[in-house]
């Protein structure tokens, strides 16, 4: 991903009058001088001559930093963008439409938020005030007003115009959100999504230069029906993630009964400066950071990076830094100085186990230094769901306990951690298949919690998780 690049994303269909034009002034709009820009076109199998001029647009002008890339059969808007997007570099991405209703020359106001750093996505509205404007059909406005007004309720933010072609985003966001709809319905869905991944989202106003139906103007009421079915979807929808991966954190999210459970658990083992090592969406990291004199939480995903960023921002004590486990050197900041490093849900994804837990060690005071490892419990719990989250292996007690002693620590203890979710974990990953947590199904576990807490213990069953607890010797 290239940091000091724009791309702008062009779906195109039947546009031939004005393609030519768009590009050029693409290409001519003003950008921060740090920023250079790639343009993606993606014919959506035009029956007219747009393709061929773009083709020809590029020919005549070696080295422009246009692409062409073609479906070979119609498929919509929303397809079209979903293929600009898999082939989008830059760091950030903007939607342009290939007529002529937007302007180009307004790129430095979108991108102003984003550059600073206070925005993920910024929605360019055509009814916030920006001085002139072409005035067109009320009917028109009344429906986009009441579209905009449903994917409101739906996704609880206070957009002004969620149907804009405006869209600019930070591009890996854009590319981690999978794409479903595939005509103009890509309006409310990628507005949702944004919503609902806790995304920052910010308006500004531009000037707006639409087309008569006589000209061109391809939107009709069918396209609000199918953007009012795109609501209900998106709202309810489980798909916010192009990862299984994170989509499982995300679930994770939906329980945080459960995970003050786990966080209570490991809480006594808790010192004043703390490491998480793959801290994710920072669902442990809001149990366990407070009161702390330090705690730094890490993560390799740079979405995830970005999420905490902006969840702990008010936290003084708190930084936040991308650590690969496996790589030596980005232990290096942290070297014989924390006294806790919390490793939750973690080892078990990582190849090289026994090199991680060397690279841990150097993180911790010599013989004061404590480890809190939970890990999944039990190679015969194996399923499915594992697979899809990247697990290399389920633990035993015993060769968990082997494994810290000839790394070089001391174990303290060893917690045996909710027993009362293993039999559905079985089901769902060895005989339904699955892959994936459902976000219902865990908000209804986690109602349940106060429950699972007294009974834990007393179920005869082995633990879905095992929690160590180790010093570093000296």
């Amino acid at each position: 991903m290239e940091a000091s690049l724009l791309s702008v994303l062009i779906p195109l269909y039947n546009e031939e009058e004005f393609i030519q034009e768009v590009l050029e002034r693409v290409l001519a709009a003003p950008l921060p001088e740090q920023l250079g820009r790639e343009i993606i076109v993606v014919d959506d199998c035009s029956r007219d001559g747009s393709a061929e001029i773009v083709e020809n647009f590029i020919a005549s002008c070696p080295g422009v930093p246009v692409r062409l890339i073609r479906h070979d059969r119609n498929q919509g808007k929303g397809a079209a963008i979903r293929t600009a997007l898999q082939h989008a570099t830059g760091a950030f991405s903007i939607i342009q439409d290939a007529d002529l209703e937007y302007d180009p020359g307004e790129y430095p106001r979108l991108l102003h938020p984003l550059l600073e750093g206070r925005a993920d996505v910024v929605f360019g509205s055509r009814f916030l005030v920006s001085g002139e404007r072409r005035v067109l059909y009320f009917w028109h406005s009344l429906a986009n007003r009441a579209l905009t007004t449903l994917c409101n309720i739906a996704a609880d933010v206070n957009l002004t115009d969620m149907e804009t072609c405006y869209k600019a985003f930070r591009t890996r966001l854009g590319q981690s959100i999978p794409i479903q709809s595939e005509r103009f319905g890509i309006e409310p869905e990628l507005t949702i999504k944004f919503a609902r991944r806790r995304a920052r989202i910010y308006e500004t106003p531009i000037s707006y230069h639409g087309r008569t139906y006589e000209e061109g103007k391809k939107i009709t009421s069918k396209d609000a029906l199918e953007a009012i079915w795109v609501i209900l979807r998106s709202r309810f929808t489980s798909k916010l993630y192009a990862d299984t991966g994170p989509e499982v954190l995300e679930a994770l999210s939906a329980a945080p009964r459960f995970n003050r459970w786990m966080a209570e658990t490991i809480m006594p083992y808790i010192g004043a400066q703390v490491l998480e090592i793959g801290a994710g969406m920072g669902n442990m990291t809001r149990q366990l950071c407070k009161r702390r004199k330090l705690y730094v939480a890490t993560d390799i995903d740079h979405e995830h990076l970005e999420h905490l960023s902006r969840a702990f921002l008010h936290r003084p004590a708190l930084r936040v830094y991308k650590l690969d486990a496996e790589n030596a050197d980005d232990f290096a900041p942290f070297a014989n100085r924390m006294d806790t490093v919390v490793c939750l849900n973690v080892l078990e994804h990582i190849r090289d186990d026994v090199g991680t837990l060397d690279r841990i060690r150097t993180a911790l005071q010599p013989g004061v230094g404590r480890l809190v490892l939970l890990v999944p419990n039990g190679p015969d719990a194996y399923g499915t769901v594992d697979e899809a989250l990247g697990h290399y292996r389920r633990y035993t007690r015993e060769g968990l306990a082997t494994l810290l002693a000839n790394r070089g620590y001391e174990l303290e203890t060893m917690l045996q951690f909710n027993r009362v979710s293993r039999p559905g974990w079985r089901f769902t990953g060895q005989v339904l298949k699955s892959r994936t947590l459902s976000p219902a199904g865990m908000r209804i576990f986690d109602q349940f919690v106060w429950l699972w807490r007294r009974i834990d213990r007393k179920l005869p069953w082995e633990p879905t998780s095992i929690i160590a607890i180790a010093r570093r010797t000296a």
